[in-house]
């Protein structure tokens, strides 16, 4: 069946700074210097949407299929105008919207990387070689990406590595200043001036983003951590020893455990979200499975309200946009999931084109033709864009999909 192509508009009634406020908690806006002077109108005759007259939720069309990566791309960043995907093979690669053009390239040669995040006009990427790397972002320099910082700093190291009572034991015959991480750092989270990092040597690290001090190193958990989120002084590490552990700080004291969300026996927890503003957990085991748990922010009545089998393979990670959840897995697809109003969810769509095992999706909160723009990345070394439906796509009567397009224009602030 052959589907009417309509192309949409993206504008921007303000100016855009190079990494600025989006959908992710993660970006923040950055500072008005940073801002080009004028505003935009963008088209693009690559983002295109193909409808079907009445689009169902859970469709979906691939919009595009980006490839610059020279390893499996690891992790990905929606911040503004710009999406930041990384690799295994130490790239980091900057598209901007909404053409979806290569716009620079910076990190290569410091090891592979394994998470990001973007704050302001900063960008934290983390490590396999234990180090985490801040890059200032600025329109005014050639070098638009510099490397500022290698965390923890010289600065930190100065100050601690004369007290024997700063090293703690690693490994047999071997110690570590409790700053640093002995593994490689397999995710972030930031939220409040304040990153978090999770590494495979088992222990979860607080960061201060104005001084870019490690503040506290907490032994999380009993295997390498593989997730990371914040949200409201709650920080929840998901591990591959089958937990997610929820941590908080009261006043000035340090974080302390606030409970524990049991998953499978012995299946991975492979990454974590959070939903309607907390009060839904979701895990994403290696079974297959995706697990939620839903309760109040004080961690009083978690109880467990979901257990799907997602995926014939493991998940490997999850994201969400308003009543939807995603899921990539290692068989090469990406499940599209609505939530009930319980914390149960059911399957509305299941996306393939990967040639490899999915590794990180993101999805954007801005409305695009009643559906949502969903970027995922994968071990194929591809980064590919898709337009997803959502049900009130369905239900609207009266107005034709070019008629929705216009009605609610992919606005970037």
């Amino acid at each position: 069946m052959e589907y009417p192509t309509y192309s949409f508009v993206i504008e921007s009634t303000s100016s855009t700074p190079l990494l600025s406020a989006s959908s992710s908690s993660i970006c923040s806006t950055s500072e008005s210097d940073e801002s080009p002077a004028n505003s935009h109108r963008f088209t693009s005759p690559d983002l295109i949407c193909r409808f079907p007259n009445i689009p169902s939720c859970g469709s979906y069309r691939s919009l595009a299929v980006l490839n610059g990566h020279i390893g499996s791309v690891s992790c990905l960043a929606l911040c503004g105008e710009f999406i930041l995907s990384a690799s295994q093979g130490k790239d980091i690669v900057v598209w901007q919207q909404p053409d979806l053009r290569q716009f620079a390239k910076f990190g290569q040669g410091q090891g592979s990387v394994k998470a990001l995040v973007t704050v302001g006009n900063k960008v934290f990427t983390a490590h396999q070689d234990s180090r985490i790397r801040v890059w200032k972002v600025s329109r005014r320099s050639e070098n638009i990406f510099k490397l500022i910082a290698t965390l923890p700093t010289t600065k930190d190291y100065l100050g601690k590595f004369m007290k024997q009572s700063n090293y703690v034991q690693t490994r047999r015959n071997h110690k570590r200043l409790w700053i640093e991480h002995a593994d490689s750092i397999s995710c972030l989270a930031i939220y409040d001036g304040m990153i978090y990092s999770g590494s495979w040597d088992k222990t979860l690290k607080v960061w201060r983003v104005s001084d870019l001090k490690c503040l506290e190193s907490i032994r999380a958990h009993d295997d390498a951590i593989n997730g990371l989120v914040a949200h409201k002084g709650l920080v929840y590490s998901a591990s591959a020893d089958g937990k997610i552990k929820v941590w908080e700080k009261e006043g000035n004291s340090y974080y302390s455990l606030k409970g524990i969300l049991e998953g499978h026996k012995d299946v991975s927890m492979n990454s974590v979200i959070l939903c309607d503003d907390g009060r839904l957990v979701y895990g994403a085991g290696s079974d297959g499975c995706i697990i939620g748990w839903k309760g109040d922010l004080n961690l009083s009545s978690w109880k467990l309200v979901c257990e799907q089998k997602a995926h014939q393979m493991a998940v490997l990670c999850l994201c969400s946009v308003g009543e939807y959840v995603c899921s990539g897995s290692a068989d090469k697809s990406i499940g599209i999931w609505k939530r009930e109003i319980s914390g149960g969810i059911y399957s509305v769509g299941v996306i393939r084109g990967h040639e490899g095992p999915v590794k990180c999706l993101q999805a954007s909160s801005h409305t695009v033709g009643s559906g949502f723009l969903l970027y995922s990345g994968g071990l194929d070394r591809s980064l590919r864009v898709w337009w997803v439906a959502k049900e009130e796509s369905a239900k609207r009567e009266g107005s034709s999909p070019i008629q929705q397009i216009m009605e609610e224009k992919c606005r970037l602030v």
